[in-house]
């Protein structure tokens, strides 16, 4: 075959020469094809959730709701003096000044806004209590003693407010503090004096005076302190201690026991104080929201 034969022969066949590069192509697009399909056959597989991993529970959330509550206990009361008048160059002690113990009940209705702080409205009989104590008066050439007895009542209206300090084993120590009221009745009283004028005779005299009940409305203060029991999320039982400040007292007007003399007496007695101990119950008006965790893995 000639020179010219076998040039005319490979210009004339372009299939034999591009023969190699059409595998390469058709082997690329084949690959191509494989990883397209394979993406899309994974887009519609589900994603696999990652194994779940420990998440410790929530704190509980403030829950703020009505409650009542009740409380029963009793007092132990005390004044600090009796006032009255006397003459010019008299003095006077007050002696054995007290009052008996009485039996307190009250009943409110209060909010507590979240897990530490709450407040109440509060009504309040406290019981009577006897009274007992003397006045002892000396003058020039004179000795007397005026024996007080008689009997004490109080109707009390306080708001209060009170810190929650914790809970451990379901027992809550608080603290709080209240602002009202108190209508302080004075029952019964009566004065029985005993004097002696030296140099005169007969020595000895003997008077008896009563007075009228009588009672009046004081500002009212007092700090609590306590521990409370949650029996179950809707009651609670609690132990608790109050110092109360009532204002003053004063018996109505007075009636000698011979009718010989009467009218307004200028007896008062000053600055009633009390230390109460108190069992008392809360009954929540709102059920508390049940806990519910979190869940583990969440979704978008």
């Amino acid at each position: 075959m000639s020179f010219q034969n076998v040039r005319q022969l490979h210009f004339a066949s372009p299939a034999i020469r591009t023969k190699p590069m059409r595998s390469v192509k058709s082997l690329l697009a084949a690959g191509a094809a494989s990883l397209i399909s394979s993406m899309a056959f994974a887009a519609d597989m589900p994603i696999a959730a990652p194994p779940p991993m420990y998440a410790p529970p929530a704190p509980p959330a403030d829950f703020g709701g009505w409650y009542l509550r009740g409380d029963v206990g009793m007092t132990n009361q005390s004044a600090k003096r009796i006032e009255g008048a006397v003459g010019p160059g008299f003095t006077k002690t007050t002696e054995g000044l007290g009052f008996d113990s009485s039996p307190l009940f009250d009943l409110g209705v209060g909010y507590r806004f979240n897990n530490w702080f709450r407040t109440d409205v509060i009504g309040q009989y406290r019981g009577k209590a006897n009274l007992h104590g003397a006045d002892n008066v000396i003058g020039p050439g004179f000795v007397g003693s005026n024996n007080y007895s008689g009997s004490k009542s109080e109707w009390v209206v306080m708001a209060n407010a009170y810190v929650d300090l914790g809970t451990w084993w379901c027992i809550t120590p608080f603290i709080g503090a209240g602002v009202g009221g108190s209508y302080n009745k004075i029952s019964g009283f009566r004065d029985d004096g005993v004097s002696y004028t030296v140099g005169n005779t007969p020595p000895l005299a003997n008077s008896v005076a009563y007075f009228a009940d009588n009672g009046k409305w004081n500002f009212a203060w007092a700090a609590h302190a306590g521990l409370a029991y949650k029996v179950n999320p809707g009651f609670t039982v609690e132990l608790a201690y109050s110092y109360m400040n009532l204002g003053d007292a004063a018996p109505g007007n007075y009636r000698l026991f011979d009718n010989s003399g009467s009218g307004p007496t200028s007896i008062k007695i000053k600055e009633l104080t009390s230390h109460d101990v108190k069992l008392g119950v809360r009954w929540e008006l709102n059920s508390p929201p049940a806990y519910m965790p979190p869940p583990l893995v969440t979704k978008g």
